[in-house]
């Protein structure tokens, strides 16, 4: 077959028609030591703080050095392929993360990367993981509860959307439980629930999944995990990334409860990270900056302004202590931080009071703004009483005898205690907790014996759920306790006491 020169020439002529001169300028840098989740780059010119960086092998970085001949890196992912001499390339981007509605319901990494076996996640739109906390103008007062469903800390700790509530204490001691009983009782209350596990084993947030999904929690909820198994870069992004997707709901008018477990962890992962970036150490060989991390994140927590669509990001962080000790570094900067605190005594909880909640350390710096005028009403002197029963029973310890009244207080706050323990799982509607309460704050349940509490409360419910429906009603929708109510609610409990509870 002979092919013409002009079928050439006519060939050559249409892709010189058809080229177009692109050119395309990519800032790189060659990585000059690599190690432990830690890269060294050199040639990077204007490269961002937090700046998200392409390794080979598609392996992300985040640049957090930004030395004088060099930027030190951390490597988002596996780094065993990655060596000395490789190509690393800008992205202009600060690190991001997939956020919006396809996210509820499903168990993520750190990068916002499914890991529930469920298939891709196709995102509404990508964030930064480090954004400014809303000033002080764009917020406002936290006045609407986050109701727990745990009596205790529903009376006496009240947690208001927008606000930061430390859950402290030492291990297994009940920390978990709390955060997760809180995200079992938004159901029906439209609100979205972000789960953050740091540093956990990869297990129990397994256990964690499996039960938020059984109790139909998982429809609203996103869990972002970073097991013990990643490495540290990873552990510290995680609540970052976590926040990120829960300010996507915040920004659309929704209220959002987000809980860290827990920030002990992350500080420990920041250390490492630091320690292998040659950060300068400060108090106990944590970096100076440490409280620093945590601020910029919990800031972000608040109750944004009307202007600004009303929308609520409430965060639940939790910190482990060792040996109930509340001023160590890591439990008094995040203390600090925050609005208050629920401190989980070991002591109580081997003695069977669960949750095991100190109410002499225990506070809300919201207080009874997040409270409704029935809660406050039959939580008022509770703590009180409470004080005055764990002073009175240290002096009966010592064989003292003890007058008409006191032995009264002791016996009243025996069973406001056996009042406010309460099973995992299993937290109370609102005007339910009201109910107990009230009956316990105003001795009705004086004549009836400790060990028969929990029956009373059990079928205490089953009564009003059957016979006085309409009080709980009358409660939940007013959100006041007035006084034909309370005159109501005492015939209810002499008639219940009278006549069905023997």
């Amino acid at each position: 077959m002979k092919i013409k020169p002009e079928e050439v020439a006519s060939i050559i002529r249409q892709e010189i028609e058809r080229f177009e001169k692109k050119m395309e300028t990519v800032n790189s840098g060659t990585i000059v030591q690599v190690g432990d989740g830690i890269a060294r780059v050199y040639g990077l010119e204007d490269c961002m703080e937090g700046e998200l960086l392409e390794f080979p092998g598609g392996v992300k970085g985040m640049a957090l050095n930004l030395d004088f001949d060099n930027v030190g890196c951390v490597l988002l992912g596996a780094y065993e392929d990655i060596k000395e001499g490789d190509i690393v390339r800008k992205t202009d981007k600060i690190v991001e993360v997939p956020v919006g509605e396809n996210l509820i319901g499903r168990v993520v990494n750190s990068l916002g990367e499914p890991i529930d076996g469920k298939g891709e996640i196709i995102a509404k739109a990508f964030m930064p993981i480090e954004v400014q906390a809303p000033g002080v103008i764009d917020r406002k007062s936290v006045t609407v509860p986050m109701e727990t469903g745990i009596k205790a800390i529903d009376s006496m700790v009240p947690i208001g959307r927008g606000q930061r509530e430390l859950i402290i204490g030492d291990r297994q001691t009940g920390k978990t439980a709390i955060a997760v009983d809180t995200i079992l009782n938004q159901k029906g209350k439209n609100v979205i629930c972000v789960y953050v596990a740091i540093g956990q084993k990869q297990s129990t947030v397994a256990s964690i999944y499996s039960m938020l999904t059984k109790a139909g929690a998982m429809d609203y909820s996103i869990i972002v995990s970073s097991s013990a198994s990643d490495s540290a870069p990873l552990q510290y992004i995680a609540p970052y990334a976590g926040c990120t997707m829960a300010e996507y709901f915040m920004n659309k008018g929704k209220d959002v409860l987000i809980v860290y477990d827990d920030l002990s962890k992350h500080a420990v992962a920041y250390r490492a990270m630091s320690l292998l970036l040659r950060r300068p150490p400060g108090r106990e060989a944590y970096p100076g900056d440490v409280f620093y991390i945590h601020s910029r994140l919990l800031e972000r927590a608040a109750r944004l302004s009307d202007e600004l669509g009303g929308g609520s990001i409430t965060a639940l962080p939790i910190i482990e202590t060792l040996g109930g000790d509340v001023t160590s570094y890591i439990p008094t900067n995040v203390i600090s931080i925050t609005d208050g605190q629920i401190f989980l005594e070991s002591d109580l909880f081997y003695n069977g009071i669960r949750p095991a909640i100190n109410p002499g350390i225990s506070v809300s710096r919201v207080g009874g703004s997040a409270q409704t005028k029935a809660m406050k009403k039959v939580s008022g002197r509770l703590r009180l009483e409470l004080a005055q029963y764990r002073e009175l029973l240290s002096f009966s310890q010592f064989g003292i005898e003890l007058d008409r009244e006191a032995s009264g207080r002791l016996a009243k706050g025996e069973r406001l205690y056996e009042i406010l323990k309460q099973p995992q799982y299993s937290p109370l509607k609102y005007e339910k907790e009201v109910l107990i309460l009230y009956a316990a704050i105003n001795d009705k349940l004086n004549d009836i014996a400790v060990k028969d509490i929990k029956q009373f409360e059990i079928e205490f419910f089953e009564y009003m759920d059957t016979y006085h429906r309409d009080i709980a009603d009358s409660i939940r929708k007013t959100g006041d306790l007035r006084s034909d109510v309370m005159a109501s609610l005492d015939e209810a409990i002499e008639d219940f006491k009278a006549s069905y509870f023997k």
